[in-house]
C-alpha cells in the first residue's frame, strides 16, 4: 500500500525533534533534528536543517547541516548548501552548489572494493568505477 500524501513545514515554522513520515515531505522552515521519511523529501530554498535526512529521494534547494541517505536519488539544486556526507544510488548536482562532505553514489549497489578489483584486470577503470572509488572527485567534476 503506497502513501501519496505530502506534509509541508512552511516558512516561518521552527521545529526541534525527530520527524517521521510515511508520505512525502516538503520543508521551507527550520528543523533541528532527524528526518526519517519513506517518501521523498524536498528541502526548499528557505529551509535550514540541522540533522540527518533518511528518505527515498531528497531534493535540496536550501541549507542542510547533516548527512543525507536516500534509497534512490539525491538532487542538489544550484541554491543548495550541504555540509555532511551523502549516500544514494543516483546523484544530480547543479552548478553553484556548496557541498562539503563525502559522497557514496553507487547505482549497482555493489561495494567499492569490487569496483577496485575490476580495474586490476588490466583495463583502465570506467567512469562509474572511478566515481565509486573516489567519490569526492566525482562531485568536484560536476
Amino acid at each position: 500500500m503506497e502513501n501519496n500524501s505530502q506534509s509541508t513545514i512552511a516558512r516561518g515554522v521552527e521545529f526541534s525533534g525527530t520527524i517521521k513520515s510515511e508520505g512525502a515531505l516538503h520543508i521551507d522552515g527550520i528543523i533541528d533534528g532527524e528526518i526519517m521519511c519513506q517518501g521523498d523529501v524536498t528541502v526548499g530554498k528557505s529551509a535550514q536543517i540541522k540533522g540527518n535526512i533518511k528518505s527515498n529521494s531528497v531534493i535540496v534547494e536550501g541549507s542542510v547541516a547533516g548527512n543525507l541517505i536516500a534509497k534512490d536519488k539525491i538532487d542538489m539544486k544550484s541554491t543548495a548548501k550541504v555540509t555532511g556526507d551523502i549516500q544514494s544510488k543516483r546523484l544530480a548536482v547543479e552548478d553553484g552548489v556548496t557541498f562539503v562532505g563525502k559522497s557514496e553514489v553507487n547505482p549497482a549497489g555493489s561495494t567499492a572494493p569490487n569496483a577496485a578489483a575490476k580495474s586490476v584486470s588490466g583495463s583502465p577503470p570506467s567512469v562509474d568505477e572511478k566515481m565509486s572509488t573516489k567519490p569526492e572527485a566525482a562531485v568536484a567534476s560536476h
